[in-house]
């Protein structure tokens, strides 16, 4: 029996295979897992060629129409998490490619929000850093998060369960998103404002839309020259929905105090991008969905698809 070739992308730290039991398929799957990112497309392409099956971490590796076009034998790709917006999904249904995702038991990317803003107010890291070079005293004064105003940009699942953790540490949350209602916001426990008067308001603003036409650049020039001079920006969602030319000449001029970045409209962030060389910005490397819970489940839940697509019963079927 052939067995058919199953790639794992993406798999920057060696963990699908040991992490998950793969071995509930390797009677008809033989199972290959990247661990660097491909280079281009064409490399992509070049690679991925004779893999009938592709599990796909997050957007990490995007799949457009060329890419698609240039796997003739592609027949299953399955994506971590239930959207995915560097996919092609009506490229996949023109191939007959069945596209199938993965389900989060609890999301990580709050209590990792909660996490930046502690260090953009508390410089944890910063001091950390310090402490290690062997410098013997305190350089930097923090600020409470206690009783400052929390904007939430986007109120679905995780901007509402940011906003819970926000008010346990007693900071008052106000909310906007484009169809956000007044109602939704009392349901929330937050308080409902505009786009102008979160921006102008709030002391931090964290982002929690998702990736969409409608919602990239939503945060852009004007947007951020709104925001007091000593606020903050979190991004834990997608890079493009923050304008990043915009945000990097707003910390570049000092006009507001800091950010905190997990997410780029290029992922990983190249070694030379001038984010990497200010003073007022705290990088993370898209941290919010890493952790051994979620990715134990997502990589069970991918071997369960594989095995339910090779009975002819797909789950969580996206295309």
């Amino acid at each position: 029996m052939t067995l058919l070739r199953c790639a794992i992308l993406d798999d920057y730290m060696n963990l699908a295979l040991t992490i998950a039991d793969w071995s509930k398929i390797g009677d008809r799957v033989d199972v290959t897992a990247f661990n660097e990112p491909f280079a281009s497309p064409e490399a992509a392409a070049r690679a991925l060629k004779d893999f009938e099956i592709v599990c796909a971490m997050r957007e990490r590796t995007p799949f457009p129409r060329p890419l698609f076009a240039a796997l003739p034998k592609l027949k299953l790709l399955i994506t971590s998490g239930m959207r995915n917006a560097a996919i092609d999904l009506e490229a996949a249904r023109e191939r007959g490619i069945v596209v199938c995702g993965t389900q989060f038991g609890r999301d990580p990317t709050a209590p990792l929000t909660m996490g930046l803003i502690l260090e953009l107010t508390r410089n944890i890291g910063r001091e950390n850093a310090r402490m290690h070079a062997g410098e013997p005293l305190q350089k930097f004064v923090g600020i409470e998060i206690e009783g400052r105003t929390l904007g939430v940009v986007g109120l679905g699942k995780l901007g509402s369960k940011v906003s819970g953790l926000a008010k346990a540490f007693g900071m008052n949350v106000i909310a906007w998103s484009p169809n956000l209602t007044p109602e939704r916001c009392q349901e929330v426990g937050v308080g409902y404002a505009s786009k102008q008067e979160l921006f102008a308001t709030a002391d931090i603003i964290t982002v929690h839309m998702v990736l969409s036409q409608r919602s990239r650049g939503l945060v852009g020039r004007e947007d951020l020259a709104r925001m007091k001079p000593t606020g903050y920006l979190v991004n834990t969602a997608r890079g493009p929905i923050v304008d990043e030319t915009a945000l990097l000449e707003t910390l570049q001029a000092r006009q507001i105090a800091g950010a905190a970045i997990d997410v780029f409209s290029v992922e990983p962030l190249p070694v030379d991008h001038p984010f990497r060389k200010l003073d007022n910005i705290v990088l993370t490397p898209h941290l919010g969905y890493v952790t051994e819970e979620s990715f134990r489940n997502h990589y069970r839940q991918m071997i369960e698809g594989i095995d339910a697509w090779l009975k002819g019963e797909p789950l969580r079927r996206l295309a």
